[in-house]
């Protein structure tokens, strides 16, 4: 078995897998992935990458898997499912690491939120393994039942940006289910997967139930999204690469399809809230991981009365505080790299274009230093309604603000996107927090804050944002399908 060394924590070094997750063994492909280290631009080294003949031998594996894994009785699986939990955190360290050094995700930030919500996603849907019911049902005539029963064979593409944390989030409630599961990590951040699969084999999860294969979207991922086999397939990422997802399961085998694709947060500031937090949490929802997330808050609206005392705090918060770019690996650093190359250019882009539709640039606007991909956290004001930069998302640390006159200017505003996936209200009163959070057009809504990601609250999009929901017992509706059972009972003969 072929091992790539990668330098994590505190120079320690980690021994990667570089093949192919089939089977529970790890086999080398044709093909191979070329990891980049975004922080310094330079090649981490080459792992197997999947073509569509390696799809095949993942479906063959998941489909014996599935065979015996829909039979495995609840107790076990959420045995399992306790056990990858216990494993993600003692060797969290390898994982923060793996996310820091091809993802540029913070160490700290690892640790921090993709650990513990990983493993308390896993422990959440240990306990729902048993809890799967269906119902009793009166019918004229008789009576009727339903069961809820795994679909088989699914998939899940995910993306790069928390990839670990992701890929739990579909991990844990399809096997929970009863499904097998057929991972393809993102080509940009592959090396946290390799690290998964040998977990996962030590758990003792039987082969073919979680097999993961890296690969580029246009072979591996397509090739599961047209595989004819393969039940379910879920994805989170970029809207365009959706709708072909979604295009490629109508055009096969109408495969079951949950997608979580991208968004334009809007965070709405009133007069009446506690400026100090709003402060806090505008900037946190855009600067966190570069604003690489999906449910970044980047376009911040803001009324009018505190509309210019919000922009000097804003302004002086950002030039006081003090941001020390360089290597995620380092606990010192607070601003790690954009992911890659290509997304740097596009964030640049992003910027330029910020300068040239009329807006004003408060603060940022620069990229870092020659060396990897690094760029300022960035603010521009007064942004047109129309403006590309308010529209569009950027997935980088690029922020809007604009006024608003009303409460019901607020909510237009808001809704006057093609996404709706996460919002934010800043609001003491109760009542409007009630009002505005019903009327926006978004899967997810937090009130004086940004995130909350909780392991039993559903979190997804409506809109072309997405559909179907990660987390919480919602998510378990996505990967069960309904049998209905009905029985005639005859009437008592006289």
């Amino acid at each position: 078995m072929s091992i790539l060394a990668v330098t994590g924590v505190a120079g320690r070094q980690i021994e990667v897998p570089t093949g192919l997750f089939i089977h529970n063994a790890f086999i080398p492909a044709t093909n191979s992935l070329t990891v980049e280290n975004p922080t310094t631009g330079e090649t981490l080294g080459k792992i197997s990458a999947a073509g569509p003949e390696d799809v095949d031998k993942a479906v063959s594996s998941a489909i014996l898997g599935y065979e015996m894994w829909r039979d495995t009785a609840a107790s076990t699986r959420s045995k399992l499912l306790f056990r990858l939990a216990e494993l993600i955190e003692r060797d969290a360290e390898e994982l923060a690491s793996l996310e820091a050094v091809d993802a540029g995700l913070l160490y700290n930030d690892s640790m921090q939120m993709s650990i513990p919500q990983s493993a308390a996603t896993l422990r959440y849907y240990a306990g729902w393994t048993d809890k799967i019911d269906g119902k009793t049902l009166e019918m004229d005539g008789g009576v009727a039942f339903t069961y809820r029963e795994p679909l088989g064979v699914c998939a899940a593409i995910v993306p790069w940006n928390t990839p670990l944390m992701i890929t739990i989030w579909k991990l844990a409630p399809a096997l929970a289910a009863g499904n097998v599961l057929i991972i393809k990590p993102s080509e940009m951040s592959p090396l946290y997967a390799q690290k998964l699969a040998t977990l996962i084999r030590e758990a003792q999860f039987p082969a073919g139930v979680v097999n993961i294969i890296p690969g580029d979207g246009t072979s591996a991922g397509r090739a599961l999204s047209e595989h004819m086999l393969v039940r379910k397939i879920t994805f989170t990422g970029s809207t365009a690469t959706g709708r072909q997802i979604l295009k490629a399961a109508a055009a096969t085998n109408l495969k079951r399809v949950s997608l979580e694709l991208g968004g334009k947060g809007p965070s709405i500031v009133f007069e009446d809230c506690d400026l100090e937090n709003a402060l806090l949490w505008t900037r946190i929802g855009i600067t966190t991981h570069n604003g690489q997330i999906c449910a970044a808050g980047s376009r911040i609206y803001v009324q009018k009365s505190i509309y210019d005392e919000f922009l000097r705090r804003y302004k002086d918060i950002a030039a006081n505080s003090p941001v020390v770019f360089g290597d995620p690996l380092d606990p010192n650093t607070t601003k790690g790299p954009i992911v890659s190359r290509t997304q740097h250019e596009k964030v640049l882009a992003y910027i330029e274009q910020g300068r040239q539709c009329g807006s004003r640039l408060l603060f940022g606007g620069e990229r870092v230093g020659k060396k990897g991909y690094f760029v300022q956290d960035t603010a521009f004001v007064d942004v047109p309604e129309d403006a590309t930069i308010l529209r569009e998302e950027i997935f980088g640390p690029v922020a809007c603000i604009v006024p608003f006159n009303t409460e019901d200017d607020a909510i237009r505003m808001a809704n006057d996107s093609i996404y709706g996936l996460s919002a934010a209200v800043f609001s003491n009163d109760v009542n409007r927090t009630h009002r505005v959070t019903r009327a926006l057009d978004a899967g997810h809504v937090t009130v004086n804050a940004w995130a909350m990601l909780s392991s039993n609250v559903p979190f997804g999009g409506v809109k072309e944002s997405g559909f179907g929901r990660d987390m919480g017992e919602d998510a378990l509706e996505s990967w069960t399908s309904v049998k209905a059972v009905k029985y005639a009972i005859a009437p008592a003969k006289l």
